[in-house]
C-alpha cells in the first residue's frame, strides 16, 4: 500500500451554536420559550427584563413584530431588523439569522403546561396541589383498624391500583410477592375491604366487577337494583350496544324495564378513580390573533405571553475594547450570547408572523364560512410561497396556536389532504368532515343516514369520495354507525 496525499474539494453544512439555538427556539411552544427565557435570564447577567414604560431606550430588545404595527395580509412582513445596541460591542452580528434547514429536528422541546398569562409566571405556584388516588386510599387505610400484616397487604394492593381505580394485578400475583406466611385468603379479604373504600368501584379487575361493586353500595330499596346486577353480570356487552330486543329475549324483561335498568347503569362510573385524580387543567394561550380591519384580515402576534428583554446597559458599558482580562472577557462573551439570543427570538417571531399570515391569506374562506370552506393545503404550499423549507414550516406550526373568529386552532389544523371534485377541483378532508358532521346532525333519528347514503350525498355535491373513506372520517370524529345511532340518540 502506497501512502500519498490527496486534495478534495467539497461542501459540508456546519451547524453553528447560533444556528442550533435559532432552530431550537423556532420549534418551542410559548411556555417552553418562556422557560427558556427565564433560564437565560438566570445564566446571563447581560440580559434583563425590559421595563414596561414609554421611555424605553432605543436599544431595547423587542422584536420587529413588537415594534411595528401588524401588516395586512397583502403586505408580507419584512424580516429585516434593527441593531440591538447603538454601540458596537465586539463582533458585528449579521442582520439575517438563518432559520431554514434541510435536516431533521435536532431538539425536542420539553412537555409543559399551556397555563400562560400576561402576568410574569410564578414557577413556584404553577401547579396546585391535588391529592392522588393512592394518597386518598392510604388515608382511608390509616383510619381503618387492621393488623400490621393486613396493613402491609393493603399497601401492596393500593400500589397495584391505577389512576382509573382499576386493579392491574391479580390477587394471586400480589399474594405471590408477599411473605410465605401470608395466605391467599388474607389477600382476598383485604382486597374486599379496599373495595369498600371511596370512590365506589375502586379495586375491581374488570368493568363488570367495578359496576357491581357500585351497585352493591346502593340502598336495597333502589328500584330495579337486582335487574341491574343481572344485566351487569351477564349481559354488559349488550347493554353497551343498546341491543334492547336481544336483552328482552334473554332476560324476559319488558322494553320499558330494560331501558330503565340501562338508565340506572349509566349513572355508574366506569373509571371511579377519575373523581379523585384531577390533573391540572391546561389552558391554551394563542400565539397569534386574527382580526378583521377595513375588510382585511390582519394577523398579529400575542406579545403578552413572553417577557420583553433588553441588554443591561450598566454591564455593557463596563466592557473595554482592548482589555483581555478575565472579567472583561466574561462580559464580552455574555454580551455576544445575549445579542444572539435576542436576535434568535426576533427571528422566531418574524418567521411565525410570516407563516401565520400566509396560512390565513390562503384560508380566508375558512374565516368567513367555517370548516366547510377549508381549502386543501400542505406544508409545501406555504414553503414555496415564503421561500422556506418544509421542515421550517413544520417547526413553526408545531404547538403554535392562533385565535380566529371560528375558534382557537393549532396552526397544523389548517393543513389537510384533498379529495377530487367532479369539476376537476379539490376539496379539503377537513371540509368533508365538517360536511359529514352537518349532514348527520340534521338527519332523522328514526332513519339515520348510512355510509352509502352519505357517500351518495357527497357525490351529488360533486365530491368524489369512496364509502370506506366516509366510514373512516365518521369513525375519526367518534360518530357511531347508522345502526347504532338508530338505537339511541347520539349527541355529536
Amino acid at each position: 500500500m502506497k501512502i500519498s496525499l490527496q486534495l478534495k474539494i467539497g461542501q459540508q453544512l456546519t451547524m453553528t451554536p447560533q444556528l442550533q439555538q435559532a432552530i431550537r427556539l423556532l420549534q418551542l411552544s410559548s411556555l417552553d420559550l418562556h422557560q427558556e427565557i427565564q433560564q437565560n435570564l438566570y445564566d446571563n447577567p447581560l440580559l434583563e427584563l425590559a421595563e414596561e414604560s414609554e421611555d424605553l431606550p432605543e436599544n431595547t430588545s423587542e422584536n420587529s413584530a413588537h415594534n411595528a404595527e401588524t401588516k395586512p395580509l397583502e403586505e408580507a412582513p419584512d424580516s429585516a431588523t434593527q441593531d440591538l445596541n447603538g454601540d458596537d460591542w465586539g463582533t458585528k452580528i449579521p442582520q439575517d439569522l438563518p432559520v431554514d434547514a434541510n435536516w431533521d429536528d435536532i431538539y425536542q422541546p420539553t412537555t409543559s403546561l399551556k397555563n400562560t398569562s400576561s402576568e410574569p409566571l410564578d414557577f413556584e405556584n404553577v401547579h396546585h396541589v391535588t391529592e392522588s388516588l393512592r394518597d386518598h386510599l392510604l388515608w382511608q387505610l390509616n383510619l381503618t383498624t387492621v393488623s400490621t400484616t393486613d396493613h402491609l397487604i393493603a399497601e401492596n394492593i393500593i400500589d397495584s391500583i391505577n389512576n382509573d381505580g382499576m386493579l392491574t394485578t391479580s390477587a394471586e400475583d400480589i399474594w405471590a410477592s408477599l411473605s410465605d406466611e401470608i395466605e391467599l385468603d388474607e389477600v382476598v379479604a383485604v382486597l374486599h375491604l379496599i373495595q369498600q373504600f371511596d370512590p365506589p368501584g375502586v379495586g375491581a379487575t374488570t368493568l363488570s366487577e367495578c359496576l357491581l361493586i357500585q351497585l352493591k353500595q346502593f340502598s336495597t330499596e333502589t328500584p330495579l337494583l337486582e335487574e341491574a346486577k343481572k344485566l351487569v353480570s351477564n349481559h354488559l356487552d349488550l347493554v353497551g350496544m343498546r341491543d334492547y330486543r336481544k336483552l328482552e329475549k334473554l332476560t324476559g324483561y319488558t322494553q320499558a324495564t330494560v331501558e330503565a335498568v340501562t338508565a340506572l347503569i349509566q349513572t355508574l362510573s366506569p373509571h371511579p378513580g377519575e373523581s379523585i385524580t384531577n390533573d391540572d387543567v391546561e389552558y391554551i394561550v394563542p400565539d397569534a390573533r386574527v382580526t378583521k380591519v377595513n375588510d382585511h384580515w390582519r394577523v398579529s402576534l400575542n406579545h403578552d405571553i413572553t417577557p420583553k428583554l433588553s441588554i443591561n446597559q450598566q454591564y455593557a458599558k463596563l466592557i473595554r475594547r482592548a482589555d483581555s482580562s478575565e472579567d472583561n472577557t466574561f462580559l464580552k462573551t455574555h454580551l455576544q450570547e445575549a445579542k444572539w439570543f435576542l436576535r434568535s427570538i426576533e427571528s422566531r417571531n418574524d418567521t411565525l408572523l410570516r407563516v401565520s399570515s400566509c396560512i390565513i391569506e390562503l384560508q380566508q374562506q375558512f374565516l368567513e364560512q367555517g370548516a366547510e370552506a377549508m381549502r386543501p393545503m400542505v406544508l409545501a404550499n406555504i414553503a414555496e410561497q415564503l421561500d422556506l423549507h418544509e421542515s421550517t414550516i413544520s417547526r413553526v406550526t408545531t404547538k403554535k396556536y392562533i385565535d380566529t373568529p371560528q375558534g382557537v386552532f393549532e396552526l397544523k389544523y389548517f393543513f389537510s389532504s384533498h379529495v377530487a371534485t367532479a369539476s376537476g377541483g379539490e376539496c379539503s378532508s377537513t371540509a368533508i368532515r365538517a360536511i359529514l358532521k352537518k349532514m348527520i346532525n340534521a338527519e332523522s333519528p328514526a332513519k339515520p343516514l348510512s355510509d352509502n347514503k352519505l357517500t351518495t350525498l357527497l357525490q351529488d355535491m360533486g365530491i368524489q369520495v369512496a364509502r370506506r373513506t366516509v366510514a373512516k372520517y365518521r369513525e375519526g370524529m367518534g360518530i357511531p354507525s347508522s345502526s347504532e345511532r338508530k338505537r339511541f340518540k347520539h349527541t355529536i
